[in-house]
């Protein structure tokens, strides 16, 4: 065995359900308000059980954010991110989405926080100030079983996004 070689975490792709069940949140909205528009799930930490299927919480009473992921589509992409604020332990359900321009070309997206204002880009995690990082989940848009109502629709499966090295 090397010891310089770790083995990779074995998080566990979980579905979350139909891509169809998010609404899309777009620049159009007037407001970029996430929550109602978007699911939050109780998805435990390799060591459970694996077959234990992601549970929806509440959105409005989101009790222990820890094991929460946050998902909903922004411009048509799915995103999911962890549902507390790494700064103040807040639901970021309850922030606002936002582009990241510079000179007025769009070059990410961000969420922020509405406790203290922090932002964090959507795509990479980073924070706008300070050294915290929002975890940010892998997502995979996958065909339904071909029993499903609508072929054209995908099924949206998440898991914590592998650490390399």
């Amino acid at each position: 065995m090397n010891p310089f070689m770790r083995r990779a975490r074995g998080d566990a792709w979980q579905c979350v359900g139909l891509a169809s069940a998010l609404p899309d949140i777009s620049p159009d909205d007037d407001n970029y308000r996430i929550a109602p528009r978007c699911k939050a799930f109780s998805i435990p930490k390799t060591g459970a059980q694996e077959s234990q299927a992601p549970v929806e919480a509440d959105i409005d009473l989101p009790g222990d954010l820890k094991d929460q992921v946050l998902v909903f589509r922004y411009k048509g992409k799915v995103h999911a991110i962890d549902h507390q604020c790494p700064h103040s332990s807040f639901p970021l359900s309850q922030g606002n989405l936002f582009d990241i321009e510079d000179f007025g070309i769009t070059l990410s997206a961000g969420i922020s926080c509405p406790k203290h204002g922090w932002a964090f880009d959507i795509f990479s995690g980073q924070a706008d100030r300070g050294n915290y990082k929002l975890k940010i989940w892998e997502v995979q848009l996958r065909d339904p079983p071909s029993t499903a109502d609508d072929p054209s629709d995908k099924e949206v499966w998440v898991r914590r996004k592998q650490r390399i090295g």
